[in-house]
């Protein structure tokens, strides 16, 4: 069994402590609650205070949770609320589509697959959430990529590999895919990422009306596209659901 980190483990305590109790702590109660020594424990607040996990008040010098805290916390409810929204539409998209269903949100340069509903019929299925996609190949990354504008910024960083002849790799013909996603509303993504594999994906807003995510299916190409083209009746349903979630969420225009 792998051993755990002995100053993560410390400063995971150290956050539980200051999160509980009193609002803040001087270093000596901190020490001594933890059973630690003084030059440890400031050791390790020095380090999370770098990072913005905790706060020194400078009269009293004791600490108190950080900013960055408040920050991660509020992304991971703004993801579990995104979800909780989504899981009655993305069911029923699943179920009118008879495709896949995939909710993803920007993470690290990639997409972060936060939901996914099965194809309703018996073939065998791997769950796909915490899987990552690109940005600049799949409908939900381009979907992304077009509407929000840090995703834009990390796509133009990121290493646009080419994974099939189709594939979008330099930054002029990715702008042009986002003006017309852009135009459309939604983007598509056929044999960009997977031979064989089509996919379109839809914005989600909030009542801000900031993109949250995306929402989209995937299927097969002869089951998608009709000619070469996107079936126009999945086009209509992955864009009434993502409306549908972005209302849920409180967004009031599309």
């Amino acid at each position: 069994m792998a051993r755990n980190i002995q100053s993560l483990e410390r400063a995971a305590a150290m956050l539980r402590l200051l999160a509980g109790g009193e609002r803040r702590l001087g270093l000596s109660d901190i020490a001594s609650a933890l059973g630690l020594a003084k030059g440890t424990a400031h050791g390790i607040l020095r380090t999370l205070q770098h990072e913005g996990f905790v706060e020194q008040d400078a009269p009293s010098g004791r600490y108190q949770l950080g900013a960055e805290l408040l920050r991660l916390g509020n992304s991971y409810l703004d993801v579990h609320e995104l979800r909780a929204r989504a899981l009655v539409w993305t069911d029923d998209l699943a179920r009118s589509s008879g495709e896949s269903v995939y909710l993803g949100v920007l993470h690290q340069q990639g997409v972060l697959i936060v939901h996914h509903v099965f194809r309703p019929d018996d073939s065998r299925q791997v769950l796909e959430v915490g899987a990552m996609q690109p940005l600049h190949s799949t409908a939900l990354g381009k979907v992304l990529s077009a509407y929000d504008p840090v995703a834009h910024s990390e796509v133009v960083e990121v290493e646009r590999k080419t994974f099939t002849g189709r594939t979008v790799s330099d930054m002029a013909g990715f702008e042009t895919l986002l003006d017309l996603t852009r135009a459309r509303g939604y983007a598509d993504d056929v044999e960009e990422t997977w031979e064989g594999v089509a996919s379109v994906a839809a914005p989600i807003h909030d009542r801000r009306r900031m993109p949250v995510g995306a929402v989209g299916i995937t299927g097969a190409v002869e089951r998608v596209c009709v000619d070469g083209d996107l079936r126009p009746e999945l086009v209509a349903a992955v864009r009434d659901c993502a409306r549908a979630v972005s209302r849920d969420l409180g967004a009031s225009r599309f």
